[in-house]
C-alpha cells in the first residue's frame, strides 16, 4: 500500500460533512480502495455528524479529518476541539445510534486525546479477505 495520509480542515457546519465524504472517495480510488468505500463513507459521515453536531467548540475552531491508508483499507480519523467523549448508546434509543453503527462496520475503533484541547474518533475499516464475511 503506498499513499500518503490526507489530512484536511473544516468548519463545524453540516455542508463540511458532503465535502469530507468527497475528500475520502476521491483517496480512496487513489489508493486503489475501493472495496471499502461504502462503508467508509458511512463511518466518516456518522464521525464528522457527530464533531458538527454534538461539539461544542468556540467560534473559529475547526474540525480536522485524516484518513490513512491501511493493508485492504483505511483508518478515519476526526479531531474536533471538545473533551467530551462519545459513548456507544442503546440500540432502542430513537437517536444517537451512529456509534454502533461505526462499531459494526469498522474492524475497531476509539476515542484518544489528542495534543491541545479535544478528542480523535477514530475507526480503521478494511474489505472483508476471502472465507471472513
Amino acid at each position: 500500500m503506498n499513499g500518503q495520509a490526507v489530512v484536511r480542515r473544516w468548519s463545524p457546519r453540516p455542508m463540511s460533512v458532503r465535502r469530507a465524504r468527497g475528500e475520502l472517495s476521491s483517496a480512496l480510488a487513489n489508493w486503489g480502495l475501493a472495496a471499502v468505500e461504502d462503508a467508509a463513507l458511512l463511518v466518516l459521515s456518522e464521525l464528522m455528524t457527530n464533531a458538527v453536531v454534538h461539539a461544542r467548540v468556540s467560534p473559529g475552531r475547526e474540525i480536522e479529518t485524516q484518513f490513512l491508508p491501511q493493508p485492504n483499507g483505511v483508518r478515519i480519523q476526526v479531531d474536533d476541539a471538545d473533551d467530551t467523549r462519545p459513548q456507544l448508546r442503546d440500540q432502542a434509543i430513537e437517536s444517537g445510534r451512529g456509534l454502533v453503527l461505526v462499531a459494526k462496520l469498522s474492524d475497531r475503533w476509539g476515542v484518544s486525546g489528542r495534543n491541545g484541547v479535544g478528542k480523535s474518533v477514530w475507526a480503521v475499516v478494511t474489505a472483508p479477505r476471502e472465507g471472513r464475511a
